[in-house]
Parts: structure tokens; C-alpha cells; sequence
């Protein structure tokens, strides 16, 4: 074990793998980016109805970390009542091709996850 392979994965700040990872890597975000990414435009009603067990003030604190980091896109309507739409950027476009492995992934081997988990608490 190397200092230059600890310093590469133990600050969060300089090691964007995990920096990232911290953001997307929730309960919630990956859900969101493929929700919106399905619908290209929602509403945060809408958002919630899709996800249906999280609280709104998740979603809401969800929606604005994937807003900070460039992933979606907040528009802001002035009307009464104020109408609000989140769609994602290009950045969060990007994202989606490997969001879609991971769930391809995740589909082939959840059956022998949860074998293993199981087995593990046995």
C-alpha cells in the first residue's frame, strides 16, 4: 500500500470519484436523474408521485443537490400559483448511459445478492 494510492482515495475534496459518488450515490438522486431522464420534464408533485415514499423535504433537498452540481434544471415560472419544472442539463444527460449499466447490472445480480445476504445473516 502506497501514500500515493491513500492520498489518491482518502480526501474527499480532491478525489472526485468519491466527491461525485457522495452526491449521486444516495438513496435518492439515482431515482430522480432516471425518473427525469424518463420524462424529460416534471414537476416536484409529479416527482413525488413517482417516488411515492419519500418525504417532500427529501425530495426537495435531493432536487437541490442535483441542481448544484449541474445535473438538473430548475425553471421557475411567475404565475400564481408560482410553477415550477425540473428537467435534467446536459451534464445530467450525460450521466444516464451509466446509470443505465448500473441497473442493468443491478437486474442480472440481484437475485444472487440477495442469496448472499441471506446466506451472510444465516
Amino acid at each position: 500500500m502506497s501514500v500515493e494510492n491513500i492520498n489518491k482515495y482518502s480526501d474527499v475534496d480532491d478525489c472526485p470519484v468519491r466527491n461525485v459518488l457522495d452526491r449521486i450515490g444516495d438513496k435518492w438522486s439515482m431515482l430522480v436523474l432516471l425518473i427525469l431522464n424518463d420524462n424529460e420534464v416534471l414537476r416536484f408533485n409529479e416527482i413525488d408521485k413517482y417516488i411515492d415514499t419519500i418525504s417532500q423535504k427529501m425530495l426537495s433537498v435531493t432536487l437541490k443537490g442535483l441542481e448544484a452540481d449541474g445535473l438538473v434544471k430548475r425553471t421557475i415560472y411567475p404565475q400564481i400559483p408560482p410553477k415550477v419544472e425540473y428537467q435534467l442539463t446536459e451534464r445530467g444527460k450525460s450521466l444516464i448511459p451509466l446509470l443505465h449499466n448500473l441497473v442493468i447490472w443491478a437486474k442480472d445480480n440481484i437475485g444472487e445478492i440477495r442469496q448472499s445476504r441471506v446466506a451472510y445473516s444465516s
